[in-house]
């Protein structure tokens, strides 16, 4: 008997979603229709393709309500915060905008003795495995891209928002976007491998754990598929002497503890000059102290459950171990009576740690933070660059030259000063070392969905 794929949802345990996974014949076939219908999709102009995909987006917004009622059920996030709308929207309107630039060929030599130039080709099928985090904005930041450049897209969604998917899927083909062009399907995961291993697609995009990466990788070898590989990240904030206190600590805190610590880009670590130091922490335990945890249906909830009880798990045990080698913890268990042992996780800020301990090391993907006093940009960037991770960097301070001359020294991918926890669509989203490889959003990200084909032309004279 094949065995479901489930959400549970972390609001009430129960089983809000389940779908049967494809069997392999029923992949192969389902890749089989996608390569089929990708030469007529590509072969429509640019320009009808822009029109379709912004229509679909359009109809996920028309959806609202009853997506972000979904989201709530399914990964927990409280509705009073609307979805993902506003970043879903601002990187798919500047996907958009800059497709034909990005798309335009690159004309090297038009003489009447040679026609040269590069062109950029879709790779044919696209495959994205989307998390769960961010199940809109993640998907659709390789799914617009994708389609617009001419490819077939099959998407395969996490199972915690298994809804998702097929949101999407309604939301492009009533728009006009052919129904074997973006297909949403259900895999286990040897589904997945199986298909990526057969040579079943030109590009992969996933996002997720440093071992499901691992795992793509592996099902990958010797195909030479394209891969983008988004896999987490132990992202700090370096808060200088001269920062504007209370700005670094609203930014740096939501940073932490927005979406219940589940973002990609999340600060997980800061490291404050050691003048500042007392300051930033009694600052940053008060303004913790303002999240009510709770139910994310409830009006004034700022803080839902984790996805999953076993993420929550995780971050209760690189607590207790940091506590057990010696961190401290700020945040009282009276303040946060709705911690059930489960999904539902209160928010910890921690000092007295360093970097033996998990919490400061292996990503948390939680509402846990660890602040650690620093008396030099030097040891800042010490500890801001031991990590196996490089996704981002939060520099704070007025002191640009400073920043720039610290930001080229931090093995990253996005290095923010006087930000954080923010995806720019105009420049690219990439990482390095554990954080995986490959670039999306901006011109560049045009050219992961694409691949470049060259000609050269010799005229006939006359």
């Amino acid at each position: 008997m094949t065995k479901m794929i489930q959400c549970i949802s972390p609001v009430d345990g129960r089983v809000y979603a389940e779908r049967a996974p494809l069997s392999p014949e029923a992949a192969a076939a389902s890749v089989a229709r996608a390569k089929a219908a990708q030469g007529a999709w590509a072969a429509r102009p640019l320009e009808d393709r822009i029109k379709m995909v912004q229509a679909g987006v359009a109809n996920l917004n028309a959806d609202k309500d009853r997506i972000v009622e979904e989201l709530a059920w399914q990964m927990g996030r409280p509705t009073r915060f609307g979805g993902e709308f506003g970043g879903l929207n601002e990187r798919s309107n500047f996907m958009a905008g800059i497709a034909a630039e990005a798309l335009a060929p690159m004309v090297v030599e038009d003489s009447g003795t040679f026609a040269r130039r590069i062109e950029f080709a879709p790779h044919g099928v696209v495959f994205v495995v989307a998390p769960w985090n961010y199940p809109y904005m993640t998907a659709m930041n390789t799914i617009v891209p994708a389609l617009i450049a001419g490819n077939s897209v099959i998407l395969k969604h996490a199972s915690q928002t298994l809804v998702v998917g097929d949101r999407i899927a309604e939301a492009l083909h009533k728009a006009g976007v052919p129904e074997d062009v973006f297909q949403n399907i259900v895999l286990d995961h040897s589904g997945t491998e199986k298909l990526i291993a057969d040579r079943s697609f030109g590009f992969v995009n996933f996002t997720g754990s440093v071992g499901g990466g691992q795992a793509i990788e592996r099902a990958a070898a010797g195909t030479f598929t394209a891969l983008g590989l988004e896999l987490g990240g132990k992202d700090p904030g370096y808060v200088m002497e001269d920062a504007d206190l209370d700005w670094a600590v609203d930014t740096l805190m939501d940073g932490a503890m927005y979406n219940a610590g589940q973002c990609c880009c999340g600060i997980e670590r800061i490291y404050v000059n050691h003048r500042l130091f007392d300051d930033f922490v009694e600052k940053a335990v008060n303004w913790v102290n303002t999240l009510k945890l709770g139910n994310p249906f409830d009006a004034e909830t700022t803080l839902g459950p984790m996805a999953n009880k076993r993420f929550a798990a995780t971050v209760r045990a690189q607590t207790e171990e940091a506590v057990a080698a010696g961190a401290k913890t700020l945040i009282e268990r009276q303040n946060f009576p709705a911690d059930d042992g489960g999904a539902y996780l209160m928010p910890q800020v921690l000092v007295n740690v360093d970097h033996s301990m998990r919490v400061m090391t292996e990503e948390s993907f939680g509402p846990v933070v660890g602040i650690m006093p620093v008396k030099s940009d030097e040891e800042a960037l010490a500890l801001m660059n031991d990590s196996p991770y490089g996704l981002t960097a939060s520099l704070w301070t007025q002191d640009q030259d400073r920043a720039w001359n610290i930001a080229r020294k931090i093995d990253t991918g996005t290095v923010f000063m006087n930000r954080a926890d923010y995806l720019d669509p105009a420049i690219c989203w990439t990482g390095c070392k554990d954080t995986g490889r490959g670039i999306g959003l901006s011109k560049l990200g045009y050219q992961s969905v694409t691949r470049p084909r060259s000609y050269h032309f010799r005229k006939v004279k006359t």
